[in-house]
């Protein structure tokens, strides 16, 4: 049994990661802050929020002794954060300056690894910071992307094995079960996987004497949209995935479905199982982090194993969903504003949907009185529930499918006044100057010097984001 537990809404813009250590919760946003909560009653720490990036945070991670959290952001740095009082312990700038989407420490936390949306990964010495360092002799780690491929590596930056298109349209999570399992000829471990392609993946990574395999478990399937984030329970037993219209499942070994919960308002970003209690937390863009009490099940009740494994993803920014939800709602068939009724809970209008042939664009000309008169519709707060269901997937659809050369290259959003560098790349103007300001003059794509400060309207691009906009 899952049941909702505590709903936090403290934060100013969408929620993008969650993570516990054995006493607390860390979340981070696209405010740029971080916040940190006690997992025993969720009170807020007196040092939280954490304020010291430039731009939105895109991931936290505790260290395994809980004494420091990690945190990166599109400001191309990763900080460590020390607990007792919340302040930087370190900062480490990315190579290339590009913003960093995901960090993630060892196990024994001897070193912290960081990704950037321009691929490339640095591994950070950790181990002289105190905590308890476990020996880091065949440690790997596990890289995806937005290509959809996988890669294990060690920490001498050796590729030990490379899973191409593990899925299509693109890697967005991957997650190692705590477990560890070993006999006289190899160690393996299970990895979870989750993408564009609305799946999620189950894998078997093997070590042995002649090299490193990676065989496909499970594919889960149902969910009807992309998954952004997954997580195993502290004993592996629970598999949680969070679905891009805002469901969450949860998987048994088995790879049958517990669970699916639709509390929040928007679009599931982030979910983490307690190391040490039956707590879930899921994160979202309705800037809410919504904490679960998992029942009947491991849930994270147990201790996390130590094991020589941690998972990064490299993600590029820019979300876009596949299959129906990938089109302009204004060209939805018929048969796909059925399946939207049936994803938000009103199967129960099918059929009068259907007797009106009302597809995408029809669907988004509803109001009240067609409801009523044209659809039959008696219940008023049906009617009300309908519209609001339209206005939400209205708003949201702002946020999907922006085509990447209409976004910011520092902000990840959709340009308003874009200019032109000297480096050839167009930025929102008050975003590159806010770069050059804080970054020594240097170019955040290339880490070239700008030879000129000028900066360019770009009203071919500013033209093309308002056609853009008029066809969504």
């Amino acid at each position: 049994m899952v049941s909702l537990l505590r709903s936090i809404q403290d934060h100013a813009d969408d929620v993008n990661w969650c993570g516990f250590s054995s006493t607390l919760l860390a979340t981070c946003s696209l405010d740029k802050s971080i916040r940190i909560y006690s997992s025993t009653d969720f009170t807020e720490a007196s040092f939280s929020p954490l304020a010291g990036h430039g731009y939105g945070v895109h991931c936290c991670c505790f260290s395994s002794c809980g004494r420091y959290l990690a945190s990166c952001s599109t400001d191309a740095t990763t900080v460590v954060w020390g607990m007792s009082s919340g302040e930087k312990v370190a900062v480490f700038e990315q190579p290339g300056r590009s913003p960093v989407r995901v960090c993630m420490f060892s196990p024994g936390s001897a070193c912290l690894v960081s990704g950037a949306s321009d691929g490339s990964i640095a591994l950070w010495d950790f181990q002289s910071r105190g905590c308890q360092v476990s020996p880091i002799c065949g440690l790997m780690f596990v890289t995806d992307t937005t290509y959809g491929d996988m890669q294990v590596w060690d920490l001498d930056a050796n590729q030990l094995h490379a899973a191409r298109e593990a899925h299509d349209l693109g890697v967005t999570c991957c997650h190692f079960a705590p477990q560890i399992h070993s006999d006289d000829h190899s160690v393996w471990f299970r990895l979870a996987s989750c993408g564009q392609d609305s799946l999620l993946k189950i894998w078997t990574v093997s070590q042995h004497a002649t090299g490193c395999r990676m065989e496909l478990l499970h594919t889960l399937t149902g969910q009807s949209a992309p998954v952004l984030s997954c997580s195993f329970s502290a004993d592996g037993g629970l598999l949680a995935g969070v679905k891009w219209l805002c469901d969450l499942a949860t998987f048994q070994n088995s790879a049958s479905l517990l669970y699916s919960l639709h509390q929040h308002q928007r679009y599931v970003t982030a979910c983490a199982f307690s190391p040490t209690m039956p707590l879930l937390a899921t994160g979202s863009m309705d800037r809410s982090v919504i904490i679960w009490r998992v029942e009947d099940g491991s849930g994270g009740q147990g201790v996390l194993t130590s094991c020589p494994l941690l998972s990064v993803c490299s993600i590029l920014p820019g979300r876009c969903a596949v299959g129906r939800s990938s089109l302009p709602v204004s060209r939805w068939s018929e048969e796909d504003v059925l399946a939207w009724l049936r994803e938000e809970g009103l199967a129960a209008l099918e059929s009068s949907f259907r007797a009106n042939n009302i597809d995408g664009a029809e669907l988004l000309c509803l109001d009240k009185e067609m409801l009523t008169s044209d659809l039959r519709i008696e219940s008023a707060g049906l009617r009300s529930k309908v519209l609001r269901k339209i206005e939400e997937m209205k708003t949201a659809s702002d946020d999907s499918c922006v085509p990447d050369e209409l976004l910011c290259p520092i902000t990840r959003e959709v340009l308003r006044d874009p200019v032109i560098a000297a480096d050839g790349y167009s930025y929102e103007r008050e975003a590159i100057e806010s770069w050059v300001r804080n970054h020594n003059r240097s170019s955040p794509m290339t880490n070239l010097p700008l030879l000129t400060m000028a900066l360019t309207p770009n009203r071919t691009l500013k033209m093309a984001i308002s056609r853009w906009k008029a066809a969504q």
